[in-house]
């Protein structure tokens, strides 16, 4: 998680300009250039290729100071090694150019131009003391009206307050709705799409966009001035703002806004400006405590076990049941969700009467199996001392923190404070109920996984709709989850790891599909949940259904319990947003490829181009003859075979109306 080496040199001296800062800073490769105008105002043109996407127009307000003129700018050149672990390349290089260009008020701005896209961010200077942020300015106009990729806020009344789970709105950027959409999102700018990220928001609020005619306009929580708590989990929400953004004390930098450009959908999943631009590694030392893995998850599947001797639920007898199916499995963790203590308490310090939790670790010490336990943000944040020393010492692995739902400067305090704590006592955490990842994941590792993402837990509540197209009325499910999980990984994949929790065995067609709350089903083939596992970036990964439910499902069980939750190599082997996606991921010499598509059915041409020679033995799962209809039908194929050959190697998949393929290729 650090940069192994770093090369600087000096481009060009600093260019002091007493009227006015015009530069150009190009990329390395010479096709992405940043034309910068900088007076009062500053002012630059992406251009890509020769075409102009986007003009943009950024500034930062600072409480005492007046809008005053840029008078200098100076470049440099940088080449960057990573060792990135747990993150989907483990080791990567990169280059860029980079110009600082200052302000007479004490405030920079420092712009890069790498060959995958552009970022900016402000840097203060000249603070002395305390400096207050009363607003801050995005506004990216894009050279057309080009159709625009929005995860709109689901909270129309107080839409900076909901839980960052939303599908894509895809219109004409003058048809965006009057709403806050969250990043990323994307712009498809026709000969090459751009999309908006941010990272290192650390001490200072996430951005929020508005669409409107050609352009998207940034918006900042207020900093909350006052609280209250919901009382059926003593959530913190916010009742008052101040009249500010962001309040700190000393210079600082402040995040990076990241328009990230890419020419293919295939390069969109493997950008990794989000990642390199964030802080490097806080954590000092040792880190093998760090440890991803698959998980044995309760919540999804509603502790619906049966054919045991015990009443399931959230007591100590379903626990171990759990435990006993982990270490069956070898999944190296078990998830207790919210219930194991008093969610109207606040207190997760005191476990209800129908657990010993001390106990409950002891057995799975004995079986290798860790435990993980649920709460809430702010329960845990007033507790985090206490329950760091006490949890850690007990021998708990780490912590499932949910129901942030908020994105202003306290909740980024929030975020980093306990990872920093959890740290300390080797404490993992899965940060669900949050905003995307923003760079956290870099700079504090134990930030094992993230959600932010429409994840499968959706399925539970939605419900069936009429809508009209091509004159006739369909009866469907009201979202589309196939559709969804083409999209996503081309989009928020870009930012970091999803805990999307797959692996639902009641799989269902387009047709059949119906919410169940207690015994959910999944929208789309067997084998499209099995591509989950390795189309998705996720360290930490659930098995979200029952333990009865996979042990009828033995070759399918066997099959996710034997795939890796990270890989040292990922590639896109083809794909395209809101269609079809196909994966590869490395581990060592072996290799795993999976396929999703939305509800059209395909046949994809899979090469095996990209294997080094060598013989594999092949395991693929593929979508049976009746997937369409019986979207649990599959059939597995077994091959052995040994590379180069004669001839491309090579097969053409079909993929089911919802389907997927997935395969692993076990290098002898």
């Amino acid at each position: 998680m650090k940069h192994l080496f770093t090369t600087w040199c000096l481009a060009a001296s600093a260019l002091t300009v007493q009227a006015q800062v015009r530069q150009t800073l190009t990329s390395p490769n010479g096709q992405v250039k940043i034309e910068i105008n900088a007076d009062k105002k500053l002012v630059f043109n992406v251009i890509d290729n020769g075409k102009t996407l986007l003009q943009g127009e950024a500034s930062m307000l600072l409480e005492g100071t007046k809008a005053s003129q840029y008078i200098s700018a100076s470049t440099q050149s940088a080449k960057e090694h990573f060792d990135a672990p747990n993150y989907k390349i483990t080791s990567f290089d990169d280059e860029y150019n980079q110009m600082k260009v200052k302000n007479k008020n004490g405030v920079s701005v420092e712009f890069r131009a790498y060959n995958s896209g552009v970022a900016y961010r402000f840097i203060t200077t000249s603070s002395k003391g305390e400096w207050t942020v009363k607003d801050e300015k995005a506004h990216f106009t894009f050279a057309d009206d080009f159709t625009a990729y929005l995860p709109y806020s689901t909270n129309e009344k107080n839409p900076k307050a909901m839980a960052f789970q939303a599908t894509y709105d895809v219109a004409p950027l003058s048809h965006s709705k009057p709403l806050e959409a969250f990043l990323p999102a994307t712009v498809d700018c026709k000969t090459a799409k751009v999309t908006l990220m941010e990272t290192d928001v650390e001490n200072y609020p996430g951005m929020f966009v508005k669409g409107e005619k050609n352009s998207l306009t940034a918006t900042f929580a207020p900093s909350p001035k006052t609280f209250d708590h919901y009382p059926w989990r003593m959530q913190k929400y916010v009742t008052s703002t101040h009249d500010y953004i962001a309040q700190g004390k000393g210079n600082r930098t402040f995040p990076w806004r990241i328009l990230a450009i890419t020419h293919d959908d295939a390069e969109m999943p493997t950008n990794t400006l989000a990642y390199q631009l964030a802080s490097p590694s806080r954590i000092k030392g040792d880190t093998s405590w760090i440890r991803p893995g698959k998980v044995a998850w309760d919540w999804w599947n509603d502790w619906s076990i049966s054919g045991v001797g015990f009443k399931a639920g959230i007591n100590q007898e379903t626990y171990r049941h759990y435990i006993d199916f982990a270490a069956k499995h070898g999944l190296e963790y078990i998830i207790l969700d919210e219930g194991w203590y008093n969610p109207k308490s606040g207190d997760m310090l005191t476990v209800i009467p129908d657990l010993n939790l001390p106990e409950l670790v002891r057995y799975g010490q004995q079986k290798n199996v860790g435990i993980i336990l649920w709460t809430v943000f702010n329960v845990l944040d007033k507790q985090l001392d206490e329950a760091c020393n006490h949890y850690a010492a007990m021998g708990i692995k780490g912590f499932k923190v949910d129901f942030l739902d908020r994105y202003d400067q306290e909740a980024t305090q929030m975020i980093y404070r306990i990872a920093q704590r959890c740290a300390q006592s080797h404490l993992m955490l899965d940060y669900h109920g949050i905003f995307a990842p923003q760079g956290i994941t870099r700079t504090w590792p134990n930030v094992i996984n993230f959600e932010a993402v429409f994840g499968m837990e959706e399925v539970k509540w939605t419900e069936r709709a009429k809508v009209q197209r091509d004159g006739q009325t369909i009866d469907e499910p009201s979202k589309d989850m196939p559709l969804y999980d083409v999209t996503f990984p081309f989009i928020r994949g870009m930012v970091g790891p999803v805990d999307f929790t797959p692996g639902g065995m009641r799989n269902a067609s387009k047709a059949d599909f119906q919410p169940i709350y207690h015994h959910p089903m999944t929208m789309g083939t067997r084998c499209h949940q099995l591509a989950h596992y390795i189309v998705h970036e996720s360290p930490l990964t659930m098995l979200a259904d029952t333990p009865t439910a996979y042990e009828r499902e033995p070759e399918c069980t066997t099959f996710i319990a034997s795939l890796p939750t990270v890989y040292d190599e990922m590639r896109v082997l083809s794909g395209k947003m809101g269609e079809y996606l196909i994966v590869a991921r490395r581990q060592g010499n072996d290799w795993y490829v999976a396929g999703e598509t939305n509800w059209q059915s395909r046949d994809i041409q899979v090469s095996a181009s990209f294997l080094p020679p060598g013989t594999y033995e092949m395991t693929a799962f593929l979508d049976g003859e009746n997937a369409d209809k019986t979207a649990t039908d599959y059939n597995v194929w077994q091959q052995t075979f040994t590379l180069p050959v004669s001839t491309d190697h090579s097969i053409t998949v079909h993929m089911a109306s919802g389907g997927g393929f997935a395969a692993k290729l076990i290098r002898k």
